[in-house]
């Protein structure tokens, strides 16, 4: 007998939270990351889709959703037409609901959470708390007095913290607005503004730019898609909803034709805007979103920027508007200031100077020099990330699985190390083979494309690396990286990296903080210490592009770049989709005021290697 179907069909909100919680509980079971992470993805694609998803598969016209494969569908199917899913309950049952809570506490993994529920039974977060502050924890295997404290810390975080998205996870949603309401009758652009465009490496609420013609049936199909929780604002001009399982997104009108101070204000930091007024002011003029207003003498002594932004143009008051950011900018006699410098952190006083650095770009970018195959802890083979590599146009992949002692990601040892090499060689040969015979597609890169071998270099808690230098002097490149022992005193961290930067095989440093946004805290190093050494000795730090990592931070990395660093921009891919993530890294760079001639993958394979060789210097005035 067929299940009776369902009185309601689930929400997106309802689906995204089951299969959110499918993913938690396979990783505390200890499956696969892949199959955790596909769970994950389906979820945040269903709870941002613009369709009722559960409702379209009832009906037979299933939307295509990134990431909802035939499995899922069927799971949503089942969910849909009887209630139930039988996948789910059974999980349900082998992993006790409390434990997901468990693993939104900053530094505790699926690993921790199954050895706590199976040694001391914990099964809630207040189980946990009670037996971190009776001292339960330390007498584990693997656990310490510093892990009570970093547990209850975590927890305390937890529970004040305000839920800010990754730049991966705001850019799904944001795409996601954006297709569904481009098409909006007179509908002329939309575009995303606030700190996701200056590419803050966390955003908290999404803000959208719209110029239109016809801004009540934007205001209608805006409040009225299925993603939507509940209206917090709705009117002519501006409207604010808040997203299911997601941030509050607002959105903004813009006339045609006076979208460049709209873009002006709504991009730029409160400091940076502050900056912006204050000049306006200056020059007798008020700077709001709408434009410039001529001040009259009364509103020119005005003490506050809130004054001056507060006046509405009258039938006698001079209005200035512009359709473009540059042209507003130019009022103020700037030039256009790009939106990840918006901060105030010198970047109008550059403006006024004729200063402004031309930032490096994505397009700027010949290869990669840091990513994994399933030969250690990534997903696909090296032939597919080769070859998702020679699509995007790349010049060079390097190839960095890891070393040999870091056994929880399957690092090569050295026998492995040496299978693996053949496999590069003999993947290149074709490659090299069209350059010859001159049939290298179209899209390629100019000089072809060829896989380099390397390794993400282990350095081990006593200061030695992982390989012994007759075998790293063999590689095309070496990226050397801290992960274990990461509680050691700071003159201890500080010495690992150092002897990592000084050894004369080791090309850079990855993601030198070895932190993870909002789990993992960075390293305790002299950092001072550590870009004296990396310039000096033109090993080239990383901006990794993970953005559950952006490591190094833009803050670091433009304190890094005064003592005249080199920089590489990686992707630290571990799947092909993940390549793209250099785009996250060159966002970083961009933040942190650097340009094309101090970014080692800037240059071409056969410049890179040389680099790598030391000639010519590889400090950063070799690279000039």
């Amino acid at each position: 007998m067929n299940d009776p179907a369902p009185t309601t069909v689930p929400t997106n909100a309802e689906l995204a939270r089951v299969f959110h919680e499918i993913g938690d509980m396979l990783e505390i079971k200890g499956e696969v990351v892949f199959k955790t992470v596909a769970y994950h993805r389906a979820a945040d694609a269903i709870a941002h889709s613009p369709v009722e998803v559960a409702r379209a598969y009832v009906s037979g016209t299933p939307p295509h959703i990134a990431g909802v494969g035939d499995a899922i569908a069927a799971k949503i199917v089942e969910l849909a037409q009887t209630g139930r899913m039988e996948f789910y309950e059974r999980l349900r049952v082998e992993v006790p609901p409390g434990l997901v809570a468990l693993l939104g506490i900053p530094s505790v993994g699926p690993r921790t959470v199954k050895q706590l529920h199976a040694e001391l039974g914990v099964d809630s977060l207040e189980d946990l708390k009670r037996a971190a502050e009776s001292g339960l924890l330390r007498g584990l295997k693997g656990m310490s007095e510093k892990t009570e404290k970093a547990v209850l810390a975590g927890m305390a975080a937890m529970e004040s913290r305000h839920d800010r998205m990754r730049l991966g996870q705001a850019e799904a949603i944001v795409d996601a607005l954006i297709a569904v309401l481009e098409d909006v009758p007179g509908m002329r652009s939309i575009q995303p503004a606030g700190s996701f465009r200056r590419r803050r490496e966390t955003v908290g609420d999404l803000d959208l730019l719209a110029e239109t013609d016809q801004p009540n049936a934007l205001v209608e199909r805006f409040t009225s898609l299925p993603a939507v929780e509940s209206v917090i604002a709705r009117g002519p001009r501006k409207a604010a909803v808040r997203l299911l399982n997601g941030p509050q997104v607002d959105l903004m009108i813009m006339p045609p034709g006076e979208a460049g101070t709209y873009l002006i204000h709504f991009t730029g930091s409160k400091e940076h805007n502050v900056r912006l007024r204050g000049m306006a002011r200056d020059m007798g003029w008020s700077l709001s979103e709408k434009g410039f207003l001529k001040l009259d003498a009364a509103d020119n002594a005005a003490d506050t920027a809130a004054d001056a932004a507060a006046h509405e143009p009258g039938e006698a008051a001079e209005l200035r508007t512009f359709p473009t950011e540059e042209a507003a900018y130019g009022f103020l006699r700037l030039p256009f200031i790009e939106p990840e410098l918006r901060e105030d952190r010198g970047e109008v006083e550059a403006g006024l100077a004729g200063t402004l650095p031309r930032l490096v770009t994505r397009g700027d970018l010949r290869g990669d020099c840091h990513s994994h195959s399933d030969w250690s802890d990534g997903i696909h083979t090296i032939e597919q990330m080769a070859a998702a590599a020679r699509r995007r146009g790349y010049s060079y992949l390097v190839l960095t699985d890891h070393t040999q002692s870091l056994a929880i990601a399957h690092g090569l040892t050295l026998e492995r190390v040496e299978t693996q090499r053949g496999i590069v060689a003999a993947l290149n040969r074709p490659f090299a083979d069209e350059e010859q015979g001159g049939t290298v597609p179209a899209g390629s890169s100019s000089e072809g494309f060829r896989l380099l071998h390397g390794c993400e270099l282990e350095v081990r808690a006593d200061a030695t690396l992982d390989y012994p230098d007759d075998v790293l002097e063999r590689y095309d490149l070496v990226v050397a990286s801290v992960h274990v022992a990461r509680r050691q005193t700071r003159e201890q961290l500080t010495a690992r990296t150092l002897a990592a930067i000084r050894n004369p095989n080791v090309d850079i440093i990855a993601h030198p903080a070895g932190r993870y946004i909002g789990s993992r805290d960075d390293l305790d190093l002299e950092w001072d210490e550590v870009f004296e050494a990396a310039a000096r000795t033109g090993t080239a730090l990383e901006l990794n592009g993970s953005d559950e990592r952006l490591d190094l931070s833009d803050v670091r990395a433009r304190r890094a770049a005064e003592f005249g660093c080199v920089f590489a921009i990686d992707s630290d891919a571990h799947r092909t989709e993940e390549l793209d993530n250099l785009r996250w890294g060159t966002a970083m760079a961009r933040r942190a005021w650097l340009t094309p001639d101090v970014v080692i993958n800037t240059r071409s394979r056969s410049e890179l290697l040389e680099w790598v060789s030391g000639a010519p210097d590889r400090t950063r005035s070799g690279m000039a």
